[in-house]
């Protein structure tokens, strides 16, 4: 494709060199840049991508798209934009065909809870008979073909060339979780909704966005640029959801399992196996367990019945899906106690969790909490972590999550730094997680639930830049087998 149709959707400041070059690729990293490519100078967040202007034309860069203009621009196109972080998500929507235009392509975002609706309904609309592609946290998935994710959200040529993919493998729908990063860097720029989903806000990021009222606006911003021909389904029980649908142009439908809305739900039992609920009237049996997942459940059934499915099909379908990789999974030991794997990593989805697990409890048997937060991250949340953990749970073991370049034990210290001497009887610190999750096992007896939170999908530990293989579940495993 010529650079010049490219630029269709940008406003270039100005163009240096010849606008009718054949572009053959795009990419933001100069290490991928081949023989004609275009070269995307992004200035992120560690690294300014026009120090690699040099090095992505020595791979054969043909064009460069860049806010700050090098001094000598000899033998390539040059150009000149406000923006590349804005400019980008249109260019490769271009040049990957605007696949998005050509499915259904419905956006999740919020706090917690959207690696979930996300995964239930690509696995739902599959089972439905169409041909479906996921963007997820865990794993994206053009139907059964598996591709790593890196990021909660790819960057926007990368996005694209996956949407395009999936067009080309005959997918009618696409469902995506939108990231509050990933909005507010345009990585999803260019890209035409069907739907947008809010699920809940709370404290998270705060490292990036430095301010709740920024993580919010953040969110907001994708159902702004939402188009008229689009829906937006929104959290009538979280205090943020008719903030996010404000401005919108799209179709606002909202969700609630404890007030007036257009999709209502009453849960009616609860055991880990499942729940019963009452959603718009109808009784079904889910193998889901949690209040919180109660919302989840009515966010996919609300987004499917908005796609055009019967309700009917819909209830009978999410009668059958099962929990995702890592979100309140129970292994039962032979002792009698059960272990809860989660990924939550943020005070409220610890809240969440907690809660489910004495809902299902009912005041029989102990609590025993196995957790830890994040290096490198918004440091805020850790003493917040840890009041939670203390204020649900009998017992507490504060341990190592992914210190990546932090020092475990100053974590562990930021944790404990939020709970005073009365809640710290409850609480014992261990640096190595194998050994917290032995501890905890040890301590259990029958009818009791250990939480093994912060982890859930994650099979590694990152430590000092390096990715070492740790899965929660297996730990348990090798513990209960022992």
């Amino acid at each position: 494709m010529k650079l010049n149709e490219l630029l269709k959707n940008i406003k270039p400041l100005q163009i240096v060199g010849d606008a009718d070059v054949e572009v053959k690729g795009i990419h933001i990293d100069s290490r991928q840049i081949a023989d004609g490519f275009l070269f995307v100078a992004m200035k992120g967040t560690q690294v300014d991508g026009h120090r690699f202007i040099g090095k992505a034309i020595e791979l054969g860069a043909k064009s460069v798209l860049c806010e700050d203009m090098p001094e000598q621009v000899d033998g390539v196109t040059y150009v000149q934009v406000e923006s590349t972080e804005d400019a980008v998500g249109k260019v490769a929507t271009l040049f990957y065909g605007d696949p998005s235009s050509k499915l259904k392509l419905v956006g999740v975002t919020g706090t917690n809870g959207k690696t979930t609706i996300a995964t239930l309904l690509f696995n739902m609309f599959r089972k439905l008979g169409f041909k479906c592609g996921l963007l997820s946290t865990v794993c994206n998935y053009i139907e059964d073909e598996a591709i790593p994710a890196s990021h909660t959200t790819p960057d926007a040529i990368e996005l694209n060339k996956l949407l395009a993919r999936m067009v080309e493998k005959g997918c009618q729908y696409a469902f995506m979780e939108c990231s509050s990063h990933a909005i507010h860097q345009k990585r999803i720029g260019g890209l035409k909704f069907a739907g947008g989903i809010f699920t809940n806000l709370t404290r998270d990021h705060m490292d990036y966005h430095k301010t709740v009222e920024n993580y919010r606006n953040a969110k907001k911003a994708f159902f702004d640029g939402l188009p008229k021909s689009a829906f937006a389904i929104t959290n009538a029980d979280d205090k943020n959801g008719m903030v996010m649908v404000q401005n919108t142009k799209a179709t606002v439908k909202t969700y609630s399992s404890r007030t007036m809305a257009d999709f209502r739900a009453k849960l009616l039992e609860c055991h880990f196996e499942g729940m019963y609920l009452e959603i718009d009237g109808r009784e079904v049996g889910v193998q889901f367990i949690g209040k919180f997942n109660v919302s989840n459940l009515l966010a996919v059934y609300g987004t499917a019945v908005m796609l055009g499915q019967k309700p009917e099909d819909v209830l009978l379908v999410l009668s059958t899906l099962k929990s995702v990789s890592g979100r309140l999974e129970p292994i039962h030991s032979p002792e009698g106690y059960t272990a809860v794997v989660d990924y939550a990593h943020t005070p409220d989805a610890l809240e969440n969790v907690l809660r489910a697990i004495h809902e299902v409890l009912g005041g029989k048997g102990q609590v025993i909490t196995v957790c830890g937060a994040g290096g490198n991250r918004d440091k805020g949340k850790r003493p917040l972590m840890a009041q939670e953990a203390v204020k649900q749970s009998d017992r507490v073991i504060i341990t190592s999550d992914n210190p990546r370049f932090e020092e475990p034990q100053e974590i562990i210290n930021d944790m404990l730094a939020g709970l005073d001497k009365q809640k710290l009887k409850k609480v014992i610190s261990i640096v190595d997680r194998r050994e917290a999750i032995r501890t905890a096992c040890m301590m259990a007896q029958k009818g009791d639930v250990i939480l093994i939170a912060g982890k859930g999908h994650e099979d590694y530990q990152e430590i000092k830049g390096v990715k070492h293989h740790f899965d929660d579940h297996e730990v348990v495993k090798e513990i209960f087998a022992q």
